[in-house]
């Protein structure tokens, strides 16, 4: 992407974030502790999470799904969405992230809301479902993107009409749209989004974002 775009991008993001966004010190700490650990920096945006947020307080969710938590950041935003009586399930692959993540929740006062869960995702999602576990009012997917077809899968079963499942990174720098990447997540988004055209089972809309993370987008899809 150009250098001047980035720049701009950023600094609306920015000017947003100063006006709409007030200054958090436990999102703000979660953020320092995953850095200082060593975590990717790859945590959805604050204008992201609160986002998040904002649809599970809309919906009146209670129990969340994210398939994918790193150091927990946006975690917080569905813990405090769904808190007090509500909870979160978060999946991670990484221990280390995990141990993070705990802390982060800790710090944030949602230990008693969030529970992170360590193992592939495809292995967790088996077993809760298999428990009997949910449904969930809001799931939220942002984590390797080649296993996503899988994912939604798993996160039919685990929801019900009315439910909003949520991924991440979807547009891929604008590579979505080339039909001859050889990228597996681009392979695996274009070949959900083929299904998605035809399950009458949803309804889903794809929004491009640029900001501080680049040129991206996410999928809203609601479950009927």
């Amino acid at each position: 992407m150009p250098d001047d775009a980035q720049v701009s991008w950023t600094a609306v993001d920015r000017y947003f974030e100063d006006r709409l966004n007030p200054p958090d010190p436990i999102l703000d700490a979660a953020v320092a502790r995953s850095e200082a650990a060593g975590l990717p920096a790859i945590q959805v945006a604050p204008n992201q999470g609160k986002l998040l947020c904002l649809l599970a307080r809309a919906m009146g969710a209670k129990a969340a799904l994210e398939i994918g938590t790193l150091g927990g950041y946006s975690t917080i935003w569905l813990g405090r969405a769904v808190a007090p009586s509500g909870r979160v399930l978060s999946l991670e692959l990484s221990e280390a992230h995990a141990r993070v993540a705990r802390t982060n929740l800790d710090e944030a006062g949602l230990s008693a809301v969030a529970e992170v869960r360590v193992g592939p995702a495809l292995d967790s999602l088996a077993d809760i479902a298999a428990k009997g576990a949910g449904p969930f009012d809001l799931v939220f997917i942002d984590a390797d993107k080649a296993n996503i077809p899988d994912y939604f899968d798993w996160s039919m079963k685990l929801t019900r009409p009315g439910s909003l499942i949520v991924i991440d990174n979807v547009v891929r720098d604008g590579e979505v749209a080339e039909a001859a990447s050889a990228d597996p997540s681009v392979r695996a988004i274009r070949q959900l989004n083929d299904r998605l055209k035809t399950d009458a089972r949803v309804s889903a809309t794809t929004i491009q974002t640029v900001g501080v993370k680049g040129y991206d987008g996410f999928t809203l899809i609601l479950v009927l």
